[in-house]
């Protein structure tokens, strides 16, 4: 048998986890996922930041049981498939779906005509169920909201939802070398214009590269102490670490819980006493 997921996954957070669960129960598991995402084509002005690159949801949706990653080019032709076209050309021919399960929100086919309860009605020779995706802190559990709480800098109930702790991968670039100069050397992140960023501010989090992880005092923002104008970096101190050499190379950071707001100090003494006390507490809050 053939049991099928259909979603965008985007984060792979405890919602699509429970489908997962729910799907394996009926065979292996093919999850249908889309890219670029559909508001890409459809309203790109409304075009969200992105929990998970495509490479890192494939492989998560695969930790969490998934057998098969079936990703579908989201195009103007595909958006304009009818209800009936989807389940003839994609779960009957191009994947040979023989149980679907579906959160009850799910909505397919041109204009979203299509819902939970149609594909169940509708899809002639397979099984669908349709799940009620348990809600949790008074809200649903899906990716809108987490990318919210992310935004918002809450780190803890962001990671309640996803099940693991946000993170976002990407080269080490050359920055203003700055923190190397005052004893606090920084991996400065390239990352994706679509990645979600959290709130500017102070994080205790993991940097990760090669295989090694290390605790972290993590800033995102503009390092207003500093003269100049700047976009907003992120940037990750592995605690007493000054001998690394991560530039070029892919690393990933790891947001565990936001320490306090980004700050312009008076003086390079009164910020270099603040990094002490931020590198203090990411060691008393990480095991």
């Amino acid at each position: 048998m053939t049991s099928v997921i259909i979603g965008n996954f985007d984060g792979v957070h405890a919602g699509h986890q429970k489908l997962i669960e729910a799907a394996r129960l009926h065979g292996d598991v093919t999850a249908i996922t889309f890219y670029p995402h559909p508001a890409f084509i459809l309203t790109p002005e409304r075009m969200p930041s992105q929990l998970l690159p495509l490479e890192d949801r494939i492989a998560l949706l695969k930790h969490h049981g998934v057998s098969h990653v079936e990703v579908i080019e989201f195009t103007e032709e595909f958006a304009a498939l009818s209800p009936d076209a989807f389940i003839n050309d994609v779960l009957c021919k191009r994947v040979g779906a023989t149980h679907v399960t579906v959160g009850k929100n799910f909505t397919f086919g041109y204009k979203a005509a299509g819902n939970a309860q149609y594909l169940k009605d509708h899809a002639e020779g397979m099984q669908v169920e349709i799940l009620d995706l348990e809600a949790s802190r008074g809200g649903a559990i899906s990716s809108t909201r987490i990318r919210q709480l992310i935004i918002d800098g809450e780190m803890e109930r962001a990671s309640e939802l996803l099940t693991r702790s946000h993170f976002l991968v990407g080269p080490i670039v050359h920055g203003d070398a700055r923190g190397r100069t005052i004893g606090y050397p920084t991996a400065n992140f390239s990352l994706h214009e679509l990645a979600t960023l959290p709130a500017d501010g102070v994080y205790a989090g993991w940097l990760s590269c090669e295989g090694e992880r290390w605790k972290s005092a993590v800033s995102i923002g503009t390092n207003p102490t500093f003269p100049g104008v700047r976009g907003r970096r992120v940037e990750a101190y592995a605690l007493d670490r000054d001998d690394l050499n991560l530039y070029d190379k892919l690393a990933k950071v790891e947001f565990v819980t936001r320490l306090r707001d980004t700050t312009k100090f008076d003086g390079l003494d009164e910020l270099l006493a603040q990094i002490a006390k931020d590198c203090d507490q990411v060691r008393a809050l990480l095991p």
